[in-house]
């Protein structure tokens, strides 16, 4: 079964505020097995627009990664970011399929 993932890009208008959601989304993020791999950090943007804050957030699978956003718990949290923030986030479904290492020559 394929991993789900969060990708979203942020802009934070009022951190301290912003820390009162991180801390709200601990425990959805932990209920649904939620993995960073990103959060925030240096970062190039060659191509497109960005925004200030990358984060990508892995969960076991994606149907975990919809419920965690669904769950009473995560819009709770979400309402602590709203006023604060400007986010693009997409929940996609990762892949298993073929890789360029996977060809022959």
């Amino acid at each position: 079964m394929p991993k789900g993932y969060w990708i979203a890009r942020v802009d934070v208008s009022d951190p301290e505020q912003y820390k009162a959601y991180i801390a709200a989304n601990a425990e959805p993020f932990r209920k649904y097995g939620a993995h960073f791999l990103v959060r925030a950090g240096a970062f190039e943007n060659p191509e497109g627009i960005s925004r200030s804050r990358n984060v990508v957030i892995e969960f076991p699978s994606h149907q975990a990664a919809l419920d965690c956003w669904k769950s009473p718990e995560y819009q709770a949290a979400m309402k602590l970011r709203t006023s604060v923030s400007t986010i693009d986030l997409v929940i996609i479904e990762g892949y298993e399929g073929p890789q360029p290492a996977d060809a022959k020559a």
